[in-house]
């Protein structure tokens, strides 16, 4: 767990907490009127990837590290949050930390979107996962991707990663040498045999998170002129825009786009190349967050009070 700066004292002012639940660590963000007090990360809190009693062992670590406070309101995002049923286990895991506080529980593409401050627009994440999201100015919204790793996740860390390795065991069935590629793979993965790649991938010890991970080898192989790499990451980038334009043309809207996520964010190749794809697409206003999306809760909050 990583505490970035401590908690005020207990009735010092309108507290909120925000908290980005992802697929890999768990954001959280305490704002005493709307100011940033305290932060923290710790572990996955996404029952959809650790078990509920990881979860709930790494929203503890959250809590404890912002401090005992009085929240007035929590407002979680998280991805997997598709039902009524998946509103109320994650309001059940959150709300005995916080008695008496008004828990909203979100999907976390709508944190992308507040942590771009704009009211209406299309937010896409990329990613352990892949999703877009849209919200009209009408107030509609429409929603592309987000199906998880055995459904979809195109783009994503997670793909990036299975495609590296589906690429390594293609040559090896060909009787190819390893290219750059695969040769900087097999090195990330500990193993000397493309063959061994197969039992490592569908060993229970690696997951969305061991593969998501190895997407920064297919990166730096791209940046250094491997072709294998650089088709990938190129192919990333049309299913993400894919994802955007498929929610805007639901919506009837040009954007803007607010890009989020881990790779979205941190992976200057993928953004030029998904920023062409978008434009190509006719989306305008594109722009990658350069603040995590946890602090979008500050404009969702915000625009609460006003309205209230």
């Amino acid at each position: 767990m990583d505490i970035l700066r401590g908690a005020p004292a207990a009735g010092s002012g309108r507290i909120v907490i925000g908290l980005d639940i992802g697929g890999t660590k768990t954001q959280g963000l305490l704002l005493v009127d709307g100011v940033p007090a305290a932060e923290a990360v710790s572990g996955s809190a996404n029952v959809q990837n650790v078990p509920p009693a990881q979860a709930a062992a790494n929203l503890a670590e959250i809590f404890t590290a912002l401090g005992s406070v009085t929240a007035d309101r929590v407002i979680a995002g998280s991805g997997g949050i598709d039902t009524a049923d998946d509103v109320l286990a994650l309001r059940a895991l959150i709300s005995p930390h916080v008695p008496g506080a008004t828990v909203d529980v979100i999907h976390d593409t709508r944190l992308i979107l507040a942590a771009g401050e704009t009211p209406a627009g299309i937010a896409l994440i990329a990613g352990t996962g892949s999703v877009a999201w849209g919200l009209s100015p009408a107030g509609e919204e429409a929603r592309c991707g987000g199906w998880g790793y055995l459904l979809g996740d195109e783009g994503s860390g997670y793909w990036v990663g299975r495609e590296a390795v589906r690429h390594t065991l293609r040559r090896f069935n060909l009787g190819q040498d390893p290219d750059e590629l695969s040769a900087a793979l097999l090195t990330a993965c500990s193993v000397t045999d493309p063959e061994q790649l197969i039992a490592l991938f569908h060993d229970t010890g690696t997951g969305r998170r061991y593969w998501s991970s190895k997407a920064s080898v297919v990166f730096d192989a791209a940046r250094h002129g491997s072709a294998a790499g650089s088709e990938i990451v190129a192919a990333a980038a049309r299913h993400l825009s894919g994802l955007a334009a498929d929610t805007a043309r639901l919506l009837d809207m040009t954007g803007p786009v607010v890009v989020g996520g881990g790779l979205g964010m941190n992976q200057p190749l993928l953004q030029d190349l998904l920023r062409q794809d978008l434009e190509r697409a006719g989306l305008t206003g594109i722009r990658f967050l350069e603040q995590d999306p946890v602090h979008g809760v500050r404009y969702l909050d915000a625009r609460e009070v006003q309205r209230g």
